[in-house]
């Protein structure tokens, strides 16, 4: 099933980063959040595509917190996608898996006195996860791709952009060594959320 979900290209260039260089387009979404993507090599032939989905963490991806792998993982994704010269990132804003920023910190300091991370959402009578992938799914065919070889642990990203008209081959494991703030989170998303992740490296 495609579904329709409106997006805007607003802007795009080319982008040089530490990891190699992309161009980055950006997209207004239906509630003029700007949306993020980031391409690399040729994406309009028919071969799946390298991609990740990777969803807004200021403290992970800004301030590099060791309480999430959210930082390591966009590293390791931008590096895996230009040694394959070919692949996409989309930068999502759905901050703290939807609940934004406000929220995420207070599940924190809950987190603090002995919750996890899906009861302290509970507590703050918010879902485990809230987010939407209809618009990844609208960028990716924005960007002529069908098909894609997913970066990810978590089985829902793969149903939520299948269920709007973009076929996964391929699961690319994401995982990141877990240090001691992270690996209760990680324990908890792989027994309470289902993510698919090496207990080995928790």
């Amino acid at each position: 099933m495609t579904t329709f979900f409106p997006i805007t290209r607003a802007a795009m260039a080319d982008l040089p980063t530490r990891f190699g260089h992309f161009q980055i387009v950006v997209y207004l979404d239906a509630e003029q959040k700007e949306q993020i993507a980031l391409t690399c090599g040729q994406l309009h032939t028919p071969e799946p595509v390298l991609t990740r989905l990777h969803s807004e963490c200021l403290t992970g991806d800004i301030f590099g917190s060791h309480r999430c792998d959210c930082g390591e993982q966009l590293a390791a994704a931008l590096t895996a996608i230009q040694q394959a010269g070919r692949g996409v990132l989309l930068y999502l804003r759905q901050e703290g898996r939807g609940i934004g920023l406000v929220n995420k910190i207070r599940a924190y300091a809950l987190q603090q006195q002995g919750l996890d991370t899906v009861d302290a959402n509970r507590a703050l009578g918010l879902p485990d996860d809230m987010r939407d992938y209809r618009v990844a799914a609208a960028i990716l065919t924005d960007l002529g791709i069908k098909s894609v070889r997913l970066l990810t642990n978590n089985p829902a990203k793969i149903t939520g952009i299948e269920q709007h008209g973009i076929a996964v081959t391929e699961r690319v494991p994401l995982q990141m060594p877990a240090n001691n703030y992270s690996a209760a989170y990680l324990l908890a998303k792989q027994v309470r959320m289902g993510h698919l992740l090496d207990s080995r490296l928790l």
